[in-house]
């Protein structure tokens, strides 16, 4: 299938929980067409769409696959690159336009949900190549591979994925699925037994949560950086109720890496062999639990369109 050059394949993945689904995407659609954007778009229906619609547009030629949605749509678009038989995969330029409850990689670039600014960013094309987390696990009958852009999380940040998720679905409220997972923060603290494996360091013992990021990961790995080949580490341990205090004060602030019961590393590949009972999930998405889950990053596999 012959694209023309410079087209945009937009994917639409509507935020969870709103009632103005179509309203948004018409101010957006109408915003791209007073500036004469050349673009096909498809709408997205269900979980796993993202990924599948994604994966058709890079196999049938587009160059600039342009995401309207959050972390978790943007998960699945970079795996539908990723996964495409695509010959240059790794030269599709990504727009986001950030649409969704949890946009943490797009304000790492400092796009937020102004869709007017979104758009003439992707207009301009500023392109970087970008490194992209990968997570391989043997799911009982062959390897498979995940990818990443932001972090994955193991334990306590991963169970507040799920609990956000699931409240948002029930109530459709930004501010309650938050205060729901800000009530898991700071009375479940629950500890999982892990064992992994840093730059040939065995860890082990009882972990509350886990983040390996290629970027901020949600404000745990505040010093990583998505175009420098390495992962960040953060392991926080055993908290006490006033520790979980601080601590969340401390991540608002970016200055997680100092509290006493968290413990950083950076490494290229990070082996989990074990971590009872913990969640896994990357860039919001869950993740099947099959361990062990091996871990590492692919060096500028990927191209993103950022602001000037």
């Amino acid at each position: 299938m012959s694209i023309e050059p410079g087209k945009w394949g937009v994917v639409y993945n509507p935020k969870a929980g709103t009632r103005k689904v179509q309203k948004r995407w018409k101010e957006i659609k109408e915003y791209m067409d007073s500036k004469g954007v050349n673009y096909d778009y498809v709408q997205s229906e269900g979980f796993g769409s993202v990924e599948r619609l994604a994966k058709i547009l890079a196999n049938n030629g587009y160059r600039t696959i342009v995401i309207v949605g959050g972390d978790g749509a943007l998960n699945d678009a970079i795996n539908g690159i990723m996964l495409s038989d695509a010959p240059d995969k790794e030269h599709i330029a990504i727009g986001i336009i950030p649409n969704g409850i949890g946009n943490d990689f797009a304000k790492y670039w400092g796009l937020t949900t102004e869709y007017k600014a979104a758009v003439d960013c992707i207009i301009n094309h500023r392109l970087r190549k970008i490194d992209v987390g990968s997570c391989t696990f043997y799911n009982g009958k062959e390897h498979e591979h995940r990818y990443f852009l932001n972090a994955v999380n193991i334990g306590l940040g991963a169970r507040i994925v799920k609990i956000t998720d699931r409240t948002k679905r029930f109530w459709g409220v930004k501010f309650l699925s938050y205060v729901a997972a800000l009530f898991a923060l700071i009375f479940e603290r629950k500890l999982h037994r892990m064992h992994l494996r840093i730059n040939d360091e065995h860890i082990r013992g009882r972990i509350m949560t886990v983040c390996i990021g290629s970027a901020w990961g949600w404000g745990q790995t505040p010093n990583a950086v998505p175009y420098n080949g390495w992962l960040d580490v953060s392991v926080i341990y055993h908290p006490e109720f006033f520790q979980t205090i601080s601590g969340l004060w401390m991540l608002i602030q970016g200055r997680i890496l100092n509290h006493k019961t968290v413990k950083s590393y950076r490494t290229r590949k990070v082996k989990v062999l074990r971590a009872q009972n913990a969640s896994v999930d990357l860039d919001g998405r869950l993740l099947p639990k099959h361990f062990p889950l091996e871990i590492g990053i692919l060096p500028e596999k990927a191209t993103l369109i950022i602001p000037k």
